[in-house]
Protein backbone atom coordinates (compact mmCIF):
# COMPACT_ATOMS: atom_id res chain seq x y z
CA UNK A 1 0.00 0.00 0.00
CA UNK A 2 1.29 3.46 -0.74
CA UNK A 3 0.79 5.73 1.99
CA UNK A 4 -0.59 9.00 2.21
CA UNK A 5 1.67 11.32 4.25
CA UNK A 6 -1.21 14.04 4.69
CA UNK A 7 -3.03 11.22 5.96
CA UNK A 8 -3.57 9.95 9.83
CA UNK A 9 -6.63 7.43 10.75
CA UNK A 10 -7.69 8.86 14.34
CA UNK A 11 -10.00 5.79 16.14
CA UNK A 12 -11.19 6.36 19.70
CA UNK A 13 -14.79 4.13 20.96
CA UNK A 14 -15.31 6.11 24.10
CA UNK A 15 -15.69 10.06 25.28
CA UNK A 16 -12.73 10.70 27.33
CA UNK A 17 -10.88 8.28 24.01
CA UNK A 18 -12.34 10.87 21.91
CA UNK A 19 -11.63 14.06 24.02
CA UNK A 20 -7.83 12.50 24.52
CA UNK A 21 -7.58 12.06 20.34
CA UNK A 22 -9.06 15.91 20.05
CA UNK A 23 -5.62 16.94 22.30
CA UNK A 24 -3.63 15.11 20.31
CA UNK A 25 -5.05 16.48 16.47
CA UNK A 26 -4.53 19.67 17.71
CA UNK A 27 -0.70 19.42 18.55
CA UNK A 28 -0.24 17.28 15.13
CA UNK A 29 -1.77 20.24 13.49
CA UNK A 30 0.66 22.05 15.07
CA UNK A 31 3.47 19.75 14.49
CA UNK A 32 2.99 19.90 10.66
CA UNK A 33 1.49 23.19 10.12
CA UNK A 34 -1.96 21.65 9.59
CA UNK A 35 -0.74 19.80 6.58
CA UNK A 36 -2.70 16.57 7.68
CA UNK A 37 -6.10 15.42 6.90
CA UNK A 38 -7.95 13.13 9.52
CA UNK A 39 -10.85 10.32 9.33
CA UNK A 40 -11.79 7.78 11.52
CA UNK A 41 -14.01 6.99 14.63
CA UNK A 42 -14.85 10.04 15.80
CA UNK A 43 -16.94 11.73 18.78
CA UNK A 44 -18.11 15.28 19.22
CA UNK A 45 -14.56 16.68 20.13
CA UNK A 46 -12.95 15.29 17.40
CA UNK A 47 -15.32 16.36 14.67
CA UNK A 48 -15.07 19.50 16.51
CA UNK A 49 -11.54 19.30 15.33
CA UNK A 50 -12.26 18.41 11.49
CA UNK A 51 -11.96 15.03 12.04
CA UNK A 52 -13.80 13.06 9.40
CA UNK A 53 -16.55 10.90 10.82
CA UNK A 54 -16.31 7.82 9.11
CA UNK A 55 -17.61 6.26 12.16
CA UNK A 56 -19.33 8.34 15.07
CA UNK A 57 -17.95 6.88 17.90
CA UNK A 58 -21.21 8.41 20.23
CA UNK A 59 -22.67 4.94 19.41
CA UNK A 60 -19.84 2.32 20.53
CA UNK A 61 -19.71 3.37 24.12
CA UNK A 62 -21.25 0.20 25.59
CA UNK A 63 -19.91 -1.99 28.84
CA UNK A 64 -20.64 -5.50 29.38
CA UNK A 65 -21.04 -8.63 27.51
CA UNK A 66 -24.10 -8.88 26.97
CA UNK A 67 -24.77 -5.31 25.77
CA UNK A 68 -21.61 -5.75 23.58
CA UNK A 69 -23.11 -8.94 22.03
CA UNK A 70 -26.38 -7.37 21.37
CA UNK A 71 -24.67 -4.62 19.41
CA UNK A 72 -22.72 -6.59 17.45
CA UNK A 73 -23.97 -5.57 14.06
CA UNK A 74 -23.35 -1.98 14.80
CA UNK A 75 -19.32 -2.88 15.87
CA UNK A 76 -19.02 -5.12 12.63
CA UNK A 77 -20.45 -1.96 10.20
CA UNK A 78 -18.02 0.42 12.41
CA UNK A 79 -14.82 -2.44 11.29
CA UNK A 80 -15.55 -2.83 8.11
CA UNK A 81 -16.22 0.79 7.26
CA UNK A 82 -12.78 1.58 8.75
CA UNK A 83 -11.00 -1.09 6.78
CA UNK A 84 -12.52 0.19 3.71
CA UNK A 85 -11.76 3.93 4.50
CA UNK A 86 -7.99 3.03 5.13
CA UNK A 87 -7.50 0.78 2.42
CA UNK A 88 -8.84 3.91 -0.01
CA UNK A 89 -7.05 6.72 1.85
CA UNK A 90 -3.96 4.75 2.51
CA UNK A 91 -2.95 6.85 5.62
CA UNK A 92 0.45 7.08 6.71
CA UNK A 93 0.13 5.84 10.28
CA UNK A 94 -3.28 4.61 12.35
CA UNK A 95 -3.77 5.93 15.98
CA UNK A 96 -5.87 3.94 18.08
CA UNK A 97 -7.22 5.05 21.17
CA UNK A 98 -8.06 2.97 24.38
CA UNK A 99 -10.92 1.27 23.11
CA UNK A 100 -8.95 -2.16 23.17
CA UNK A 101 -11.81 -4.71 22.63
CA UNK A 102 -12.47 -2.85 19.17
CA UNK A 103 -8.73 -1.57 18.71
CA UNK A 104 -6.94 -4.28 18.95
CA UNK A 105 -8.47 -6.51 16.49
CA UNK A 106 -8.55 -3.18 14.02
CA UNK A 107 -4.50 -3.33 14.68
CA UNK A 108 -4.12 -6.76 13.42
CA UNK A 109 -5.98 -6.01 10.13
CA UNK A 110 -4.65 -2.63 9.65
CA UNK A 111 -1.00 -3.81 10.35
CA UNK A 112 -1.76 -6.72 7.25
CA UNK A 113 -2.50 -3.38 5.26
CA UNK A 114 0.62 -2.05 5.70
CA UNK A 115 -0.35 0.86 7.85
CA UNK A 116 1.75 1.76 11.14
CA UNK A 117 -0.11 1.27 14.19
CA UNK A 118 0.04 3.88 17.11
CA UNK A 119 -2.00 2.73 19.89
CA UNK A 120 -2.71 5.92 22.31
CA UNK A 121 -3.49 4.89 25.99
CA UNK A 122 -2.37 1.36 26.93
CA UNK A 123 -5.47 -1.39 27.43
CA UNK A 124 -5.09 -1.87 31.36
CA UNK A 125 -3.23 -5.30 30.37
CA UNK A 126 -1.30 -5.04 34.28
CA UNK A 127 -5.40 -5.11 35.30
CA UNK A 128 -6.99 -7.74 33.62
CA UNK A 129 -6.20 -9.99 29.64
CA UNK A 130 -2.67 -9.53 30.34
CA UNK A 131 -2.70 -12.25 27.02
CA UNK A 132 -3.50 -9.45 24.85
CA UNK A 133 0.37 -8.76 25.43
CA UNK A 134 0.86 -10.82 22.12
CA UNK A 135 -1.02 -8.71 20.01
CA UNK A 136 0.62 -4.97 20.82
CA UNK A 137 3.88 -7.01 20.43
CA UNK A 138 2.71 -8.38 17.23
CA UNK A 139 0.44 -5.95 15.67
CA UNK A 140 1.46 -2.59 17.15
CA UNK A 141 4.57 -0.31 16.23
CA UNK A 142 4.64 2.00 18.88
CA UNK A 143 2.50 2.06 22.22
CA UNK A 144 1.99 5.08 24.03
CA UNK A 145 1.67 4.93 27.76
CA UNK A 146 -0.03 7.64 30.18
CA UNK A 147 0.47 6.32 33.52
CA UNK A 148 3.75 6.26 35.30
CA UNK A 149 4.31 2.85 35.94
CA UNK A 150 3.05 0.86 32.60
CA UNK A 151 6.73 1.91 30.51
CA UNK A 152 8.65 -0.70 33.01
CA UNK A 153 5.79 -3.06 33.17
CA UNK A 154 6.01 -3.94 29.19
CA UNK A 155 9.74 -3.68 29.22
CA UNK A 156 9.31 -6.43 31.73
CA UNK A 157 7.93 -8.48 29.64
CA UNK A 158 9.82 -7.91 26.52
CA UNK A 159 7.91 -5.15 24.96
CA UNK A 160 10.27 -2.20 24.39
CA UNK A 161 8.61 -0.05 21.62
CA UNK A 162 6.78 2.10 24.28
CA UNK A 163 6.87 5.66 25.21
CA UNK A 164 5.71 7.55 28.26
CA UNK A 165 4.37 10.72 28.08
CA UNK A 166 2.25 11.16 30.99
CA UNK A 167 -0.92 11.78 32.02
CA UNK A 168 -3.05 14.21 29.50
CA UNK A 169 -4.63 15.49 32.37
CA UNK A 170 -1.47 16.84 34.31
CA UNK A 171 -2.00 20.48 34.12
CA UNK A 172 -5.26 20.57 31.63
CA UNK A 173 -7.75 19.91 34.25
CA UNK A 174 -8.88 23.36 35.98
CA UNK A 175 -12.00 24.89 36.78
CA UNK A 176 -12.95 27.93 34.57
CA UNK A 177 -14.62 29.83 37.63
CA UNK A 178 -14.26 30.41 41.33
CA UNK A 179 -16.24 28.01 43.71
CA UNK A 180 -17.85 31.82 44.68
CA UNK A 181 -19.01 32.23 40.81
CA UNK A 182 -20.20 28.88 40.46
CA UNK A 183 -22.53 29.16 43.69
CA UNK A 184 -23.77 32.52 42.37
CA UNK A 185 -24.42 31.27 38.95
CA UNK A 186 -26.36 28.25 39.88
CA UNK A 187 -28.28 29.53 42.70
CA UNK A 188 -25.85 27.64 45.37
CA UNK A 189 -24.45 28.55 48.79
CA UNK A 190 -20.85 28.19 49.05
CA UNK A 191 -20.82 28.66 52.95
CA UNK A 192 -22.98 25.38 53.40
CA UNK A 193 -22.04 21.43 52.46
CA UNK A 194 -22.05 20.43 49.02
CA UNK A 195 -22.08 17.01 47.23
CA UNK A 196 -21.56 16.17 43.60
CA UNK A 197 -22.87 13.16 41.96
CA UNK A 198 -20.92 11.49 38.65
CA UNK A 199 -23.24 8.65 37.83
CA UNK A 200 -21.17 8.01 34.21
CA UNK A 201 -20.72 8.24 30.83
CA UNK A 202 -22.74 5.51 30.26
CA UNK A 203 -26.57 4.62 29.69
CA UNK A 204 -26.15 1.44 31.63
CA UNK A 205 -24.14 3.62 34.58
CA UNK A 206 -26.75 5.79 34.90
CA UNK A 207 -29.65 3.09 34.96
CA UNK A 208 -27.81 1.21 37.79
CA UNK A 209 -26.15 4.30 39.90
CA UNK A 210 -27.81 6.91 39.95
CA UNK A 211 -30.53 6.02 41.70
CA UNK A 212 -28.55 4.95 44.50
CA UNK A 213 -26.28 8.04 44.66
CA UNK A 214 -30.13 9.90 44.79
CA UNK A 215 -31.38 7.65 47.29
CA UNK A 216 -28.41 8.08 49.39
CA UNK A 217 -28.76 12.11 48.56
CA UNK A 218 -32.23 11.61 50.83
CA UNK A 219 -29.95 10.13 53.95
CA UNK A 220 -27.44 12.85 53.84
CA UNK A 221 -30.06 15.49 53.63
CA UNK A 222 -31.76 14.08 56.58
CA UNK A 223 -28.47 14.49 58.50
CA UNK A 224 -27.92 18.04 56.99
CA UNK A 225 -30.92 19.58 56.11
CA UNK A 226 -28.11 22.36 55.12
CA UNK A 227 -26.67 20.13 52.38
CA UNK A 228 -26.75 20.98 48.73
CA UNK A 229 -25.88 17.79 45.78
CA UNK A 230 -25.22 18.75 42.31
CA UNK A 231 -25.82 15.88 39.58
CA UNK A 232 -22.52 16.41 36.41
CA UNK A 233 -23.55 15.16 33.54
CA UNK A 234 -20.49 13.70 30.90
CA UNK A 235 -21.38 14.88 27.94
CA UNK A 236 -22.95 11.72 25.99
CA UNK A 237 -25.47 12.05 28.68
CA UNK A 238 -28.97 14.33 28.46
CA UNK A 239 -30.79 15.22 31.56
CA UNK A 240 -33.67 13.54 30.57
CA UNK A 241 -32.27 10.61 31.99
CA UNK A 242 -31.74 12.33 35.42
CA UNK A 243 -35.02 13.57 35.23
CA UNK A 244 -36.54 9.75 34.52
CA UNK A 245 -34.30 8.91 37.47
CA UNK A 246 -35.62 10.96 39.77
CA UNK A 247 -39.48 10.44 38.42
CA UNK A 248 -38.68 6.83 39.60
CA UNK A 249 -38.35 7.77 43.01
CA UNK A 250 -40.82 9.90 43.07
CA UNK A 251 -43.44 7.68 42.03
CA UNK A 252 -41.96 5.71 44.90
CA UNK A 253 -43.01 8.54 46.92
CA UNK A 254 -39.37 9.40 48.12
CA UNK A 255 -38.80 13.44 47.39
CA UNK A 256 -36.01 14.89 46.40
CA UNK A 257 -33.80 16.98 48.46
CA UNK A 258 -34.53 20.88 48.02
CA UNK A 259 -30.96 21.63 46.28
CA UNK A 260 -30.56 19.42 44.09
CA UNK A 261 -29.14 20.80 40.59
CA UNK A 262 -27.92 19.07 37.38
CA UNK A 263 -24.74 20.64 35.98
CA UNK A 264 -24.63 20.10 32.07
CA UNK A 265 -20.32 20.85 30.51
CA UNK A 266 -19.24 22.01 34.31
CA UNK A 267 -18.15 18.86 35.91
CA UNK A 268 -14.40 20.39 37.00
CA UNK A 269 -16.46 23.51 38.05
CA UNK A 270 -18.93 21.59 39.99
CA UNK A 271 -16.11 19.17 41.65
CA UNK A 272 -13.95 22.48 42.19
CA UNK A 273 -17.15 23.41 44.20
CA UNK A 274 -18.14 20.35 45.84
CA UNK A 275 -16.79 19.75 49.49
CA UNK A 276 -16.73 15.58 48.36
CA UNK A 277 -18.07 13.53 45.05
CA UNK A 278 -19.07 10.02 44.30
CA UNK A 279 -17.49 9.17 40.98
CA UNK A 280 -18.53 6.14 38.72
CA UNK A 281 -14.90 4.28 38.54
CA UNK A 282 -13.06 5.95 35.47
CA UNK A 283 -11.31 8.80 33.80
CA UNK A 284 -13.43 11.00 36.23
CA UNK A 285 -11.84 10.15 39.15
CA UNK A 286 -8.23 10.96 38.23
CA UNK A 287 -10.06 14.55 37.31
CA UNK A 288 -11.29 14.68 40.57
CA UNK A 289 -7.49 14.17 42.10
CA UNK A 290 -6.00 16.87 40.15
CA UNK A 291 -8.65 19.36 41.23
CA UNK A 292 -8.65 18.12 44.90
CA UNK A 293 -12.02 16.65 45.83
CA UNK A 294 -12.47 14.25 48.48
CA UNK A 295 -14.44 11.19 46.91
CA UNK A 296 -15.62 7.82 47.08
CA UNK A 297 -15.46 5.86 43.43
CA UNK A 298 -18.44 3.91 42.82
CA UNK A 299 -19.28 0.98 40.12
CA UNK A 300 -22.04 -1.23 39.29
CA UNK A 301 -22.77 -3.22 36.75
CA UNK A 302 -24.82 -6.58 35.97
CA UNK A 303 -25.11 -9.65 38.27
CA UNK A 304 -23.79 -11.80 35.00
CA UNK A 305 -21.08 -9.45 33.64
CA UNK A 306 -19.64 -9.20 37.30
CA UNK A 307 -19.53 -12.74 37.77
CA UNK A 308 -18.06 -13.64 34.21
CA UNK A 309 -15.55 -10.51 34.36
CA UNK A 310 -14.77 -10.05 38.62
CA UNK A 311 -12.01 -13.28 38.32
CA UNK A 312 -10.63 -11.72 35.60
CA UNK A 313 -9.38 -8.86 37.14
CA UNK A 314 -5.90 -9.18 38.78
CA UNK A 315 -5.26 -5.47 40.44
CA UNK A 316 -5.66 -4.86 43.73
CA UNK A 317 -7.59 -1.60 43.49
CA UNK A 318 -10.64 -0.76 40.86
CA UNK A 319 -9.74 3.42 41.31
CA UNK A 320 -7.36 4.81 38.42
CA UNK A 321 -6.15 7.21 41.57
CA UNK A 322 -5.78 4.64 44.31
CA UNK A 323 -3.72 2.91 41.82
CA UNK A 324 -1.93 5.52 40.63
CA UNK A 325 -1.38 6.48 44.42
CA UNK A 326 -0.22 2.84 45.10
CA UNK A 327 -2.58 2.33 48.20
CA UNK A 328 -5.99 3.15 48.82
CA UNK A 329 -6.92 6.89 49.25
CA UNK A 330 -10.56 6.63 48.32
CA UNK A 331 -12.83 4.03 49.36
CA UNK A 332 -14.65 2.02 46.51
CA UNK A 333 -17.65 0.74 46.12
CA UNK A 334 -18.42 -2.31 44.11
CA UNK A 335 -21.46 -3.48 43.04
CA UNK A 336 -22.69 -5.39 45.64
CA UNK A 337 -20.89 -3.08 48.05
CA UNK A 338 -22.75 0.09 46.74
CA UNK A 339 -25.78 0.50 48.99
CA UNK A 340 -27.60 3.78 49.75
CA UNK A 341 -26.20 3.25 53.50
CA UNK A 342 -22.71 2.78 52.31
CA UNK A 343 -22.47 5.46 50.09
CA UNK A 344 -24.12 7.90 52.18
CA UNK A 345 -22.10 6.63 55.18
CA UNK A 346 -18.69 7.06 53.28
CA UNK A 347 -19.54 10.87 52.31
CA UNK A 348 -20.64 11.82 55.62
CA UNK A 349 -16.93 10.50 56.65
CA UNK A 350 -15.27 12.44 54.31
CA UNK A 351 -17.29 15.26 54.41
CA UNK A 352 -15.75 15.43 58.29
CA UNK A 353 -13.00 18.91 58.58
CA UNK A 354 -10.33 16.37 59.57
CA UNK A 355 -10.99 13.63 57.08
CA UNK A 356 -11.59 15.84 54.46
CA UNK A 357 -8.29 17.77 54.56
CA UNK A 358 -6.58 14.31 54.94
CA UNK A 359 -7.94 13.34 51.98
CA UNK A 360 -7.08 16.10 49.81
CA UNK A 361 -3.42 16.11 50.95
CA UNK A 362 -3.26 12.25 49.51
CA UNK A 363 -5.07 13.65 46.49
CA UNK A 364 -2.81 15.92 45.70
CA UNK A 365 0.34 13.55 46.11
CA UNK A 366 -1.65 10.99 43.77
CA UNK A 367 -1.88 14.06 41.34
CA UNK A 368 1.62 14.97 41.17
CA UNK A 369 3.00 11.22 39.72
CA UNK A 370 1.02 11.75 36.63
CA UNK A 371 3.32 14.22 35.48
CA UNK A 372 3.75 17.98 34.86
CA UNK A 373 1.63 18.91 31.65
CA UNK A 374 2.40 18.43 27.86
CA UNK A 375 1.59 14.94 27.60
CA UNK A 376 -0.58 15.63 24.07
CA UNK A 377 2.26 17.20 22.45
CA UNK A 378 4.52 14.66 23.30
CA UNK A 379 2.97 11.97 22.19
CA UNK A 380 1.94 14.04 18.75
CA UNK A 381 5.92 14.01 18.56
CA UNK A 382 6.38 10.49 19.41
CA UNK A 383 3.49 9.92 15.94
CA UNK A 384 5.48 11.70 13.85
CA UNK A 385 8.49 10.31 14.55
CA UNK A 386 6.86 7.03 13.97
CA UNK A 387 5.93 8.03 10.08
CA UNK A 388 9.17 9.13 9.74
CA UNK A 389 10.73 6.15 10.29
CA UNK A 390 7.53 4.22 8.05
CA UNK A 391 8.34 7.00 5.27
CA UNK A 392 11.79 8.64 5.37
CA UNK A 393 10.71 11.44 2.72
CA UNK A 394 7.96 12.49 5.43
CA UNK A 395 9.20 16.05 6.84
CA UNK A 396 10.65 16.06 10.05
CA UNK A 397 9.33 17.78 12.78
Amino acid sequence: MMKDRRKIMMVAGEASGDQHAAKLVRELRLLMLNDLEFFGAAGEEMRKEGVEAVVRADGLSIVGLLEIGRALPTFIRAFRSLIRAAKEKEPAVAVLVDFPDFNLKLARKLKKLGIPVVYYISPQLWAWRGHRIRSIRKFVDLMIVILPFEKEWYADRGVNSVEYVGSPLAREIHPSISKEDFCSKHGIDPQKPIVCFLPGSRHKEIVRILPVMLEASLVLAKSNPDMQFLIALAASRKEHEVNDAISALSAAGRTMPGVLKCIDSETYDALNASDAAAITSGTATLEAAIIGTPMVIVYKTSAINYKLLRPLISVEHFGLVNLIAGKRIARELIQSDLTVESLSSELLRILDAGENAKARVDLAEAAEKLGHGGASKRAAEAIVRTMEISDQSFPGI
